[in-house]
């Protein structure tokens, strides 16, 4: 034990303990034959990455779990790691090559730029994984795993090796996504749909054996004209059936093409023609396959027109190229009009370019076990929170399609393939697919393309236990702590990574074995966004993203965590604002006063066990504020146990808080003050509330780690051997034995007594609060009472005049007008002669109803403007209904206090 210091530095106990933590190996976690496993992998961040708000939800949620689950008596292990990130790293890679050393990755070339990503990544790798230390995550951080670490690389090709094998993998030239920003192939769950305000050109094509005969066409893409082999129509549209056959002048360059008959086609859409563009469109594409089209490319990698274009276009910006097409459909007489449109346009994830759609021969997967991974979460032997992602979850599987898993970088998993010197790339008897290369190298090359980089993370709950080697798997405890026991993890990679994850755990894991024993994880908890106050998603663009450290540098990481976690409810996005921290912040300020208080109060008995410290309670010695605060601790106890349960962390938070400030600082503390003069009661009145914290602080560990832990031992709870985190948590059975057994059995009278007094008290200082009369205590109340009623309130009349703040109680009926409530004990009547100036006090209250008035207007008539209505983002349309709600409210409020001024 330690004298606990006047004021709560943050800092200093969070650096001290974190060290500490990390010496005594507190976060490991080695199999255990005689504990319950429960073990969680951490969705690696990229190692490019740098602690968002986002991160601070997702690992505070992570690491509240995992701290809960040691104090739960189980073996828990949290696995950390980073993910290589693959286009983002490259990125990072080439552009301070560019600027630091004036070359590409070409001048380089592959080995000596692997070397400098290398060198970039020991560097900058780092950052975010002493971030999350910062932030107090208890990781068995000497189990960290990267993806490109040479075991986990061996073990992606092994992956890949057996799904060739299994024929899952197959090369072929397809349509893809590709990013001309990054030069590499996306899969579709790496493109993001955003909604642009567009042009829609409208043109005409003539028909060759019929001058001046158009047939009129609607294209957002002009610049792909060049790439048109035909026009479309639909077999049935009356209007062009006669034209099938014919064909039409393409503007530029100047060629004939067919007009063919295709059921893709709408007739209902713009004109009922469609320009086919094979090569730069993936209906066109199947149109011109069905067809036997030919595929005119007329893009390079990087989204500038090449040759075949024409030499008016040739290595012009595709956006660029787009205005140059329209002047030149104008000049000629053949732009029948522009208009503004709004359509959906696919953006690369990472590098935030419009994707180009592409022929290209790359690597695809076909989908393993995909009925066993509906099944897994439609019979509910995988849990989702909430719940209704499962319907998600189970239409993109319904309607998958095959993955590119093959990207166009060099920082990466290097595909196992190897292709015979000289032959036909596209025969697979010239392919050699292993983890090692083959025996002659000098006959073979290898692919040049790596894998996706979700195609290494999807393996992340196995791979990083040792599968599949048999040894590697028992020195890290596959068998002991595979299925891991929860995901917490954002929706947006429901695709990405968790639905991969239960496919490659159910396809690699114990085969023939339940399916219990092969999914990856039994729970997949999915977060919110974090968004600002006004519901805008943060960016740094939009510079409303804070910077969590900033945060933590001043609030602590305590205060951060708490804070977050009071605004988080299950799976709803949140609502960001500082003073959410700063609510954190106080808290952490009461806890470390009310321990303070504590043991200025009288010396520290026997604080190292339960049971000890029920000993010292003594039954005859307690009130009916004792019981009211033992039900509260049992009840807020079991409602916390069973809200994180069911993984509601932000109820279990909420619940905490209102306890600890409202019923025992704000109450339970108060009345105890005048008791602890009393040597009969002193005793047990102290080791109540060491009782109370001790549950407490073992209750809050998992919210906010740092100062439980410095409060934890400056009780004595715990030895310099003995933390926090691996304490038993009572539950609320245990709670009431460890009473009983010291002969103590909580009433539930005697609770609803204090609970009808603390009513009393918060209503007669809201009376107060009314009139701005908060800090007066020379005000009287009149209370009209019952027999039984009266006799409580005169009971406790010292405690109420001391907790109201009240110069005097009195039994009898005030003058007309006297504002009053009504409570369980009966009606309280505030006296306001000579408290308040009347007539003042009207006025200020006219005032601020004349204020209220106009705010209510100004709400009204936004709320009437149809266009702010239907234009605004629905989140934005909600807050000003809910603040119109609450203008509406306080105007009522200050429109009853008028009239009981003027009764």
């Amino acid at each position: 034990m330690s004298e606990i210091s006047k004021a709560y530095e943050p800092g200093q106990v969070e650096s001290r303990w974190y060290r500490t933590w990390i010496d005594r190996h507190c976060f490991r976690g080695r199999p255990d034959p005689d504990r319950e496993p429960y073990c969680i992998v951490i969705p690696p961040p990229n190692v490019t990455g740098v602690l968002t708000m986002g991160h601070v939800l997702n690992n505070t949620l992570q690491d509240i779990l995992i701290r809960r689950a040691r104090q739960q008596g189980k073996e828990a292990m949290w696995l950390p790691g980073t993910d290589h990130a693959g286009i983002a790293t490259q990125t990072r890679v080439e552009r301070d090559l560019r600027e630091k050393e004036g070359v590409t990755r070409r001048d380089l070339g592959r080995e000596k730029f692997l070397e400098k990503a290398w060198e970039w990544k020991e560097k900058h790798g780092g950052i975010i994984i002493e971030q999350l230390k910062r932030l107090g995550c208890s990781c068995d951080w000497d189990r960290e795993v990267f993806t490109l670490d040479p075991a986990y690389s061996r073990r992606v090709q092994e992956a890949f090796v057996r799904l060739y094998r299994d024929g899952f993998v197959y090369r072929g030239k397809r349509m893809v996504n590709w990013c001309p920003a990054s030069l590499t192939a996306l899969s579709d769950e790496e493109v993001i749909m955003k909604t642009q305000n567009s042009v829609l050109y409208h043109m005409r094509y003539e028909l060759v054996d019929r001058p001046g005969e158009f047939l009129e066409i609607s294209t957002t893409r002009p610049e792909t004209i060049m790439g048109d082999t035909a026009v479309a129509v639909h077999p049935d549209d009356e209007r062009y059936r006669h034209l099938v056959g014919e064909k039409v002048w393409r503007p530029f360059p100047r060629e004939a093409i067919p007009v063919i008959a295709d059921s893709y086609i709408d007739p209902e859409f713009g004109t009922g023609v469609l320009k086919v563009t094979p090569a730069h469109d993936k209906a066109d594409f199947d149109i011109g396959r069905r067809h036997d089209l030919p595929v005119r490319d007329v893009f390079n990698p990087d989204a500038t027109l090449n040759d075949s274009a024409g030499e008016a276009f040739a290595g012009m910006d595709r956006f660029e190229a787009r205005k140059l097409a329209a002047g030149m459909l104008r000049e000629a007489g053949l732009l029948v009009r522009e208009e503004p449109y709004e359509n959906n346009v696919g953006f690369s994830e990472r590098a935030d370019v419009p994707i180009e759609p592409r022929l290209s021969e790359q690597w695809f997967l076909k989908y393993p076990a995909v009925e066993e991974a509906k099944a897994a979460v439609r019979d509910g032997v995988i849990r989702f929170f909430p719940d209704r992602w499962s319907k998600i979850y189970l239409h993109w599987l319904d309607n998958i399609q095959d993955w590119c898993i093959s990207r166009q970088l060099w920082w990466g998993h290097r595909i196992p393939v190897w292709y015979r010197k000289g032959s036909d790339r596209s025969a697979p008897e010239n392919w050699y697919v292993d983890t090692e290369p083959p025996a002659d190298p000098e006959n073979w090359e290898q692919e040049e393309d790596v894998l996706d980089t979700w195609a290494s993370s999807w393996l992340w709950p196995f791979a990083t236990l040792g599968w599949p080697d048999p040894e590697e798997e028992k020195k890290q405890g596959l068998d002991y702590f595979y299925p891991t026991r929860a995901l917490v993890t954002g929706p947006d990679i429901i695709f990405f990574w968790v639905a991969r994850m239960i496919m490659a755990g159910l396809q690699f894991m114990r085969p023939g074995e339940p399916v219990e024993r092969r999914i990856p994880f039994r729970d997949v908890y999915y977060t919110g966004i974090i968004r600002d106050i006004q519901g805008r998603k943060m960016s740094k663009s939009l510079g409303n993203s804070p910077d969590p450290i900033d945060l933590i540098d001043r609030y602590g990481a305590d205060g951060l965590r708490l804070g977050i976690m009071l605004i988080a409810p299950k799976g709803q996005d949140i609502r960001f604002s500082e003073d959410r921290v700063e609510t954190g912040r106080h808290f952490c300020n009461k806890l470390w006063n009310a321990c303070r208080y504590r043991q200025m109060s009288g010396d520290m008995r026997d604080n190292r066990s339960l049971e000890a410290v029920a000993s010292r309670i003594g039954p005859d010695a307690l009130d009916d504020d004792d019981h009211f605060i033992l039900l509260r601790l049992l009840e807020t106890t079991e409602a916390v146990n069973r809200a994180l349960d069911r993984y509601e962390f932000t109820g279990a938070a909420q619940r905490l808080y209102t306890f600890f400030w409202t019923d025992f600082c704000d109450w339970y503390l108060e009345v105890s003050k005048t008791r602890s003069r009393d040597p009969g009661v002193r005793e047990t009145g102290l080791a109540l509330q060491d009782f109370v914290i001790r549950q407490l602080l073992l209750l809050l560990h998992p919210y906010i780690p740092f100062i439980t832990e410095e409060l934890w031992h400056d009780l004595g709870y715990g030895t310099d051997t003995d933390f926090i985190q691996n304490a038993h948590t009572p539950d609320a059975g245990e709670l009431k034995r460890a009473l009983e057994a010291a002969g103590v059995s909580p009433d539930r009278a005697a609770e609803q007594n204090t609970v009808n007094l603390q009513e009393f008290v918060t209503r007669s200082r809201a009376l107060k609060a009314d009139y701005n009369l908060a800090n007066r205590k020379d005000l009287s109340f009149f209370v009209q009472a019952d027999k039984g009623a009266r006799g409580q309130i005169e009971a406790s009349l010292g405690k109420l005049k001391a907790l109201i703040g009240a110069a005097g109680i009195s039994f009898a009926a005030a003058g007309d007008g006297a504002p009053g409530v009504v409570t369980r004990l009966g009606t309280i009547q505030l006296d306001l002669s000579g408290a308040v100036d009347v007539e003042a006090e009207k006025e200020r209250l006219g005032r601020e109803l004349a204020k209220l008035d106009k705010q209510v207007a100004v709400g009204e008539g936004k709320l009437r403007n149809e266009k702010f209505v239907s234009k605004a983002p629905p989140e934005i349309v909600e807050g000003a209904r809910r603040q119109l709600d609450e203008l509406k409210d306080k105007k009522a409020e200050v429109e009853k206090l008028l009239g009981a001024l003027s009764g």
